[in-house]
């Protein structure tokens, strides 16, 4: 495997967002931590603002993304299963809009 710059600048964004990681239940209840995609995807647009920004394949089939709003400075990781299942990963305050940049340039490999 080898670094390209869009991989450091993902492999970085998700470094942040682990280092800032709070606890799920402020974004959803236990029982909506994972559900259809669309669903999912829908609400994070409605409640918070938030689009998406990157993604990154796992070697699992999976697909990390990640959702965010300069309007309401708000953050999401999730992981989606070929089967369209996404589950929330993470969840934070105080999106940087300077990473934005490096989030959104991150390649999407399909």
């Amino acid at each position: 495997m080898s670094l390209t710059p869009n991989s450091i600048r993902f492999a970085t964004l998700a470094a942040i967002a682990g280092a800032c990681l709070v606890t799920l239940p402020a974004v959803a209840g236990a029982d909506d931590a994972c559900g259809p995609r669309g669903g999912i995807v829908e609400r994070l647009a409605r409640q918070f603002g938030e689009t998406r920004r990157g993604t990154r394949p796992r070697g699992d089939g999976q697909m990390v993304e990640l959702f965010a709003s300069d309007a309401t400075g708000t953050w999401t990781m999730a992981v989606t299963a070929s089967d369209g299942r996404m589950c929330l990963l993470a969840s934070g305050r105080a999106w940087d809009a300077s990473l934005a940049d490096a989030a959104g340039s991150v390649e999407v490999r399909t």
